[in-house]
């Protein structure tokens, strides 16, 4: 913020997406959805949005406090709008901001979508100065997204077994918008719960809004000291989880994952097509194999997953990054029901959520994954394109079994272990991700996949 995210690029970005909206839908009265996270100056930059979308005669309803990012596409889909502008930088550190477009769908634009609207960017860029002083206000209607969206999640969620099981839940709202959601939702539905973080603080309390381990610290403790059976935590916007068991222990996103599918699948009976990212955890497959359910592998990126949510194709997707969408839901990532659907889990068993995770390796094999980045150079770019156009048929010794590019070069040995490495879409670094059964193995293939580019 001050430097590239400015006030007069936010117009600028803003009108190249009421540009593509009045192409799109010509002839059509238009309506956007406007929310906002927690950030410094957020709400500002969302009141800038609403100016320039109402000298566009674009309707806009503007959120009338911030708000998680999959209440806005809710009210997308419910108001039947023609799109979302939400300002979030999500789980970045607290001096960025961004601005996400969500289409009619509710869904997060896919390249086609944004690649039209960078074409306006670049063409406003040279020579436009527009600076509304004034909203059009009757263009402008503020609402509240809170009482539609935790309607909508009621009946998603089985809060009765949850109350029944008098299981003690502690949330780490992280300063973020699920303050007075997941927090609200709970209460209304009488279950106890412990809060932490659930004011705003733009500088996060030093950290960044993030469910990584590093930040959850504080979460890991209170669970111990209060004596809770479950910890979640929800990111700055409200779209990703982060879980810590009974022993204040965090659980890998990808272990998340695989025990909500388990369940899903296992417990009310669901089937479909089963969807992951090519950087998340190959217990996925194991899952979707054991119950005959087909597999679909995309690049990194929750867009493509909502893709196929959107055409049918499946009933559970999810990323590494703690993304997940669910059949009946929303085409947006969601934090709060993915830490409520554990919740579920666990009163559905009786079991505590160290117990399940034993459960889930006994049945499909412990898996052990990693991840390291290293700065993005020219050198290595370079490197990284030779090794997607000319893959080797071995690493480490390993017969490489199949290789992967729809999202950097990913290669595939057997008994399900993999390396992926992929330039980052957001940062200039190189990440590189491995899975294996061992810790040992895996630090073998990270080593030997960074050689690579070295």
């Amino acid at each position: 913020m001050g430097e590239e995210f400015t006030f007069q690029n936010v117009r600028i970005v803003v009108q190249a997406i009421a540009n593509y909206m009045r192409k799109e839908f010509a002839g059509e009265n238009i309506s956007v959805i406007v929310n906002y996270d927690t950030r410094f100056l957020s709400e500002r930059f969302a009141f800038e949005a609403a100016k320039v979308l109402s000298h566009n005669q674009i309707h806009t309803y503007l959120s009338d406090r911030d708000a998680p990012s999959q209440a806005q596409a809710y009210q997308v889909i419910k108001r039947e709008a023609h799109g979302g502008i939400n300002f979030t930088a999500s789980f970045n550190p607290p001096e960025y901001n961004g601005l996400k477009f969500n289409v009619e769908s509710g869904a997060p634009a896919l390249p086609e979508v944004t690649d039209q609207i960078e074409k306006n960017i670049r063409q406003l860029s040279k020579d436009f100065s527009f600076c509304p002083y004034y909203p059009k206000s009757e263009y402008i209607e503020k609402i509240n997204l809170q009482q539609d969206y935790l309607m909508f999640i009621q009946d998603k969620i089985d809060f009765e077994l949850i109350r029944k099981s008098k299981i003690r839940i502690a949330a780490d709202l992280l300063y973020g918008t699920s303050r007075e959601y997941l927090d609200e939702i709970l209460e209304e539905n009488h279950i106890p719960i412990e809060e932490l973080h659930g004011y705003i603080d733009p500088y996060f309390g030093g950290l960044t809004p993030s469910c990584t381990e590093e930040n959850l610290g504080e979460l890991k403790k209170f669970i111990k000291e209060k004596k809770c059976q479950l910890g979640i935590a929800t990111d700055c916007d409200g779209d990703r989880f982060g879980i810590v068991d009974e022993k204040g222990n965090f659980i890998d996103p990808n272990l998340v994952l695989s025990l909500l599918l388990e369940y899903l699948i296992e417990n009310k009976n669901w089937r479909g097509g089963v969807a992951r990212s090519v950087a998340t955890t190959h217990l996925i497959d194991r899952i979707a194999r054991e119950y005959d359910c087909p597999l679909y592998k995309t690049p990194v990126g929750f867009k493509f997953l909502a893709d196929l949510f959107l055409k049918g194709q499946i009933m559970f997707g999810g990323e590494e990054s703690a993304c997940i969408v669910l059949k009946d839901h929303l085409p947006e990532k969601d934090g709060i029901v993915a830490g409520l659907l554990v919740a579920e889990m666990m009163a559905a068993s009786g079991k505590k959520l160290s117990e399940h995770l034993d459960d889930l390796f006994k049945k499909y094999g412990k898996r052990v994954g990693e991840q390291r980045t290293i700065p993005l150079t020219l050198d290595r770019e370079r490197k990284l394109r030779k090794l997607r156009k000319h893959p080797p048929s071995q690493l480490d010794g390993r017969k490489v079994s199949n290789v992967e590019i729809i999202d950097g070069i990913k290669l595939d040995f057997s008994n399900d272990d993999w390396i992926l490495l992929r330039s980052s879409g957001t940062e200039p670094l190189i990440r590189c991700y491995a899975e294996a059964g061992t810790p040992k193995d895996v630090k073998r293939l990270l080593r030997s996949g960074l050689e690579k580019l070295s």
